[in-house]
């Protein structure tokens, strides 16, 4: 199995633009990150759907997932463009359906549609939306990819559900991937959504960070497709984590910002830190693992000379 690699391009959410004080310029970095990604080789780059920052809401820019979506779409050729991961509580999921088809049709069929239950609920409350417990967030989630795969695969999706109905709604274009586009379920709950990537996902996105976790995930994802009659093998496995590369593990967290320094030091257990040659180690363990697909994200992503060093190491050796 050969490791394939993902970047997160920077959005604002993580406070990755806040060098930007101009929107214009802070979406040209964006999508010159993206662009930058797909020139040295990465596989996919990635969004966040989050509507304002953390670790605190600030006024800093943070541009919307799916308009992003669209225009990456249009702003590169080959790379694979995903969101890590669409909150299903913000939108209706048969419009959701049809604007993922419109964007796989914008993108000639490079969209990977992520989707999970959602947990923001600061951002929830704020734009006005419901923040239901997350059981009940979760029996959305299983009735959304319901409607989602309906609406990609059936003329006139019919669907009728405690929290959704839809009766007879076309979609056309459906997209342009066969038999339908990839639908990437990310969460790690094991009883709910584990089992909802058995039954209908074509890829995961597990969390946890540490590798006996993630290990634990995709062992209960294997023992859910050996009980639906699923193949394991089919589904796409990946994890995000965070990237910072330098010449040591000082020096590559002395380069960020403070506001940079504060957000990996809070998930710095899970993350990649240091020297090209302190992760080879790490990386093989997550491949040991089973994931195929790391999907990185580069507080310093702006500035791109972490992503080309990663390439030179990682992707073009």
């Amino acid at each position: 199995m050969t490791m394939k690699f993902g970047v997160m391009v920077p959005q604002g959410w993580r406070m990755d633009l806040v060098d930007f004080p101009d929107p214009v310029e802070a979406y040209e970095a964006m999508t010159s990150v993206a662009q930058e990604a797909e020139s040295l080789g990465f596989d996919s780059v990635w969004l966040y759907d989050h509507f304002h920052t953390i670790p605190l809401p600030s006024q800093e820019v943070t541009f919307e997932c799916w308009m992003s979506t669209a225009a990456l779409a249009r702003d590169t050729k080959r790379v694979r463009i995903g969101q890590m991961v669409t909150c299903n509580g913000y939108r209706n999921p048969a419009l959701l359906a049809k604007m993922a088809s419109t964007a796989d049709v914008m993108s000639h069929g490079r969209l990977d549609f992520g989707i999970g239950a959602g947990w923001y609920q600061h951002e929830y409350l704020a734009y006005g939306f419901n923040y239901p417990d997350a059981p009940e967030r979760l029996r959305y989630l299983r009735e959304a990819v319901q409607v989602i795969l309906a609406m990609w695969t059936q003329d006139e999706a019919v669907f009728e559900g405690k929290y959704y109905q839809v009766r007879g709604a076309i979609n056309q274009p459906k997209g342009v991937q066969k038999p339908h586009i990839p639908l990437v379920i990310g969460g790690g709950g094991e009883k709910v959504t584990l089992k909802l990537v058995a039954q209908y996902a074509d890829a995961c996105n597990v969390g946890g960070g540490d590798i006996q976790t993630i290990r634990h995930k995709l062992e209960v994802i294997k023992m859910h497709c050996e009980q639906l009659g699923r193949d394991y093998s089919n589904i796409r496995r990946t994890t995000s984590t965070i990237c910072v590369i330098g010449n040591s593990e000082e020096s590559a967290l002395a380069a960020l910002s403070e506001q940079q320094r504060t957000l990996v030091s809070m998930m710095q257990a899970s993350s990649l830190i240091g020297t090209p040659e302190s992760m080879r180690k790490r990386i093989a363990e997550f491949e040991e693992a089973g994931i195929q697909e790391l999907i990185l994200w580069f507080p310093d992503a702006a500035k791109l000379e972490s992503l080309r060093l990663f390439a030179k190491e990682f992707i073009q050796s």
